[in-house]
Formats: structure tokens, C-alpha cells, sequence
């Protein structure tokens, strides 16, 4: 009897003891639920606080403004006989979240001050729009900081568009690389001036487009390459082993077709107007990570005790990310062997290396870091100003261009929103270490 009744105790004792810990593990899940809820409300309030702050700025008016059309391809084209001037802004890295809505603004204020001064008739992202990294930007919202981006240059009325970074969908983020880009989609959604397309179908990664820039006589003298520089490989999921992905193959397939194609047209038009013009168009490609060539480039200076070699000729800027130097993809993508092979692209822009800046020509193709715009991701920068800026590009009548870095804290961009105060630091190039070649 004295059995039993211990026996039912000891079932009653493990039913309580059942219960309450389904009923903390209730309390906790409700606490996260809660917790969530009241982050993504704070989110949203202050997302649309930064947005109402945009409303501030002035827009570009320029009595000569460019407005593209789209050409029998469905590329976007501008038409102009005069200099075409591209600003490339680069991992602007507004994380959206209640965490970052500080560096939001700065990052909003530092890009609206740049296009308002310099008044591009395009601008590129090349990557990282977006940060949606919780532990700093408060969220996993990555649409909300594409929504932020996207006000700003509605109301600074440019024609802008971008390449996809790493971060703009990471794998933990809220919306997938497809979701996003309906979102930028000029026809998905009521954007006058975004120029974003998917792309092809059959083409990895999403943006991959061209813009065309052609002259009175329907000659194109330049082709922008936009290009998905994807995100993260070899089971690197989040990213934590900087092991970055490269052009595909299938893309440099399509850049020779494309390329093929313009040229084709042009010697059509050149031969009906009896015009003499150049055997292939020039043309520019835009990127997030860069080529492995950028890296080989820069070591084959540095060996060289920084200076000039045969394959190497240097123009401005440091590398100033630490021994690794250049964060390029794992592979090789065969891009930069194909731009070599047909002659067309003369430039190659890319983001992703905050404080690298240099441009050189490696074999004669001029490859070149953006100036980035993040107050975000890297520990500190928000303090510093020597790597912030924009890099503006003049592309000529004849083909030909220049391009040059603007530091942000220059007198001619002034900001509606006071400048932040930063350390100009000394950007410094550091020896590079020898198991990094």
C-alpha cells in the first residue's frame, strides 16, 4: 500500500515538474515573441523617421538631364554627344534596424550631399545596400533598409541602379535576392528613376544588366556592365570564413554575347551613315567583390617595392585592409581573361574592401576600388573619414574616360544634417603577409 501510494506521488511530482517547465518555456518564448515585436515596431518608427528626414534634401535639377530609353534589347540607354558622368557609390550599409538608425542618417546625409554636388547623370551601387546583421543593425529586415535607399534617391532624382554585395541578402535575412530585386524592379514597383532589371533567366544571380551610353548618329560609345558578384561559397554560409564567390561562367558567356551584339549593331549603323568608329565599343563593368586580379595586381606592386611593373601601373590610393589586403572571390571566374580577349573593357569598379581605395591598371585594364560610405558594419568606422566618399567617373564622347576619388569631407559637399566629426586616420598600406599570396 506504502508502494503504490509512493509510486503516485512520484508521477504526480514528475507531472508538476512537466508542467512547469512547458510553462517557462512558454514565458520565454512569449518573451522573444514580445521582444521581436516591440524591436520591429521601434524599427519601423525610426525607418520612417530617417525617410520623413529625406524630405529635406534638394533634388538635382540640371537643365541638360538625361533620361534613358530603353532600346530594342531592353537595355536602358542614355543618349548625349557630351561627356557622361557616373558616380559609383559603394557599401553604403544602412542596417534599417532601431540599432543603426544614427548611422542610417549619417550614411542617408553623406550620400544625398555627394549627388547633390556632383549631379551625375547615373549612379552605380556596386553592392551592399543593405546590413541587415541583428546583433547590429537590430533586425533581420533586410527590405526595410532597400526601402530607406530607395526614398533617398527617388527624392534626390537621379537614375541610379546597383549590383548586389554579399550582405543585401544574407542568408538569414527576411527576403531572398529575388524578393529584393522585385522590389527594385523599375517595373515592379512606381520608381521614375531606378534602372534596376533581374536580368536574363538564364543567367546566374539577379541585376545582371547594361546600360548603354550612345551619341547623335545611334553609335553606342559605351556599355556599363552591371554584374551579380554573388555572395558566399564553399559551405561558408554566413560568412564568417570570407569565402567569396566569383563571376560565373554562364555571365561571361553573356557579357561575349552582349558585347557581340552591340558591336554588330554599331558596325550596321556605321555602315549606312558611312562613319568610321572603333572596331569594339568601349565598356565599364560594376561589381561588389573583387577580381582575384585585383589581388594579384596589387601583390605584384607590392613585391615590386610599390612601384610600376611591366604588367603594373599605379594611380592613386591605398590598401588599407590588413595583411590579407584584397577579400576577392576563392575561384577564378575567367572574366578578366575574356575582358583581355576581346579588347572592349577598359575598367573594371568594385566595392567590398572599406578601406581600400587604389586604382591601378593591371595588363591595361584599369581596376579600381569605390570610396564606401559605411558608418556600420566595420567596429570604429563610423569615427573615421579618410575611406568615405564617392568615386566619380566621366565617361567621353570618344570612349574614353577618367575616374577620381572624393573624400566625403570636402568643403563642396555640404549636408543638410550637420557632418558628423571623425579622425581623418592615415591610411597606411601594411607589408603583406607571405601565407596571404
Amino acid at each position: 500500500m506504502k508502494t503504490e501510494t509512493k509510486e503516485k506521488n512520484t508521477v504526480v511530482k514528475k507531472k508538476s515538474k512537466g508542467k512547469k517547465a512547458l510553462k517557462i518555456l512558454c514565458i520565454i518564448l512569449a518573451v522573444i515573441v514580445a521582444g521581436a515585436g516591440v524591436c520591429a515596431v521601434l524599427s519601423s518608427t525610426g525607418n520612417k523617421a530617417n525617410i520623413e528626414k529625406i524630405s529635406a534634401f534638394e533634388p538635382v535639377e540640371k537643365d541638360d538631364r538625361l533620361v534613358p530609353e530603353k532600346d530594342e534589347d531592353g537595355n536602358w540607354t542614355f543618349t548625349t554627344d557630351r561627356d557622361f558622368k557616373v558616380m559609383q557609390l559603394t557599401d553604403v550599409h544602412i542596417g534599417g534596424g532601431f540599432m543603426s538608425l544614427k548611422k542610417d542618417a549619417m550614411a542617408i546625409n553623406a550620400v544625398a550631399a555627394m549627388i547633390k554636388a556632383e549631379e551625375p547623370d547615373l549612379v552605380i551601387v556596386t553592392g551592399d545596400v543593405s546590413y541587415p546583421v541583428p546583433f547590429q543593425a537590430g533586425t533581420f529586415n533586410n527590405l526595410s533598409s532597400a526601402e530607406v535607399f530607395a526614398a533617398l534617391m527617388e527624392q534626390m532624382g537621379v537614375y541610379w541602379t546597383l549590383g548586389f554585395g554579399n550582405h543585401d541578402t544574407e542568408a538569414y535575412s527576411y527576403y531572398s535576392r529575388e524578393d529584393i530585386s522585385n522590389f527594385y524592379g523599375a517595373d515592379a514597383r512606381d520608381n521614375t528613376y531606378c534602372l534596376f532589371e533581374s536580368g536574363p533567366e538564364d543567367v546566374d544571380g539577379y541585376g545582371n544588366q547594361i546600360i548603354n551610353v550612345k551619341n547623335s548618329d545611334g553609335i553606342v560609345t559605351q556599355s556599363l556592365f552591371v554584374f551579380d558578384s554573388h555572395s558566399y561559397v564553399d559551405g561558408d554560409v554566413l560568412g564568417i570564413m570570407w569565402k567569396y564567390d566569383n563571376i560565373h561562367e554562364n555571365q561571361v558567356q553573356w557579357y561575349e554575347e552582349s558585347l557581340n551584339k552591340i558591336n554588330a549593331k554599331n558596325a550596321e549603323i556605321a555602315k549606312e551613315k558611312n562613319l568610321r568608329i572603333p572596331e569594339t565599343v568601349k565598356s565599364a563593368a560594376f561589381f561588389h567583390i573583387p577580381l582575384t586580379e585585383q589581388k594579384d595586381a596589387w601583390y605584384e606592386y607590392a613585391d615590386n617595392g610599390f612601384s610600376d611593373t611591366e604588367n603594373v601601373k599605379y594611380h592613386y590610393g591605398i590598401a588599407g585592409e590588413g595583411k590579407k589586403v584584397v577579400y576577392s572571390g576563392i575561384g577564378e571566374d575567367g572574366l578578366f581573361e575574356k575582358m583581355l580577349e576581346l579588347g572592349s573593357t577598359q575598367a573594371v569598379f568594385c566595392g567590398h574592401d572599406h578601406y581600400n581605395n587604389f586604382s591601378l591598371e593591371y595588363k591595361g585594364i584599369r581596376l579600381t576600388y569605390g570610396m564606401s560610405v559605411d558608418y556600420l558594419a566595420y567596429p570604429g568606422i563610423y569615427k573615421e573619414g579618410s575611406q568615405r566618399g564617392c568615386t566619380v567617373i566621366t565617361f567621353s564622347p570618344d570612349g574614353s574616360f577618367d575616374c577620381k576619388a572624393e573624400s566625403y569631407y570636402q568643403e563642396k559637399y555640404s549636408s543638410v544634417y550637420d557632418k558628423e566629426e571623425v579622425v581623418m586616420q592615415e591610411l597606411t598600406t601594411v607589408e603583406i603577409a607571405d601565407e596571404y599570396k
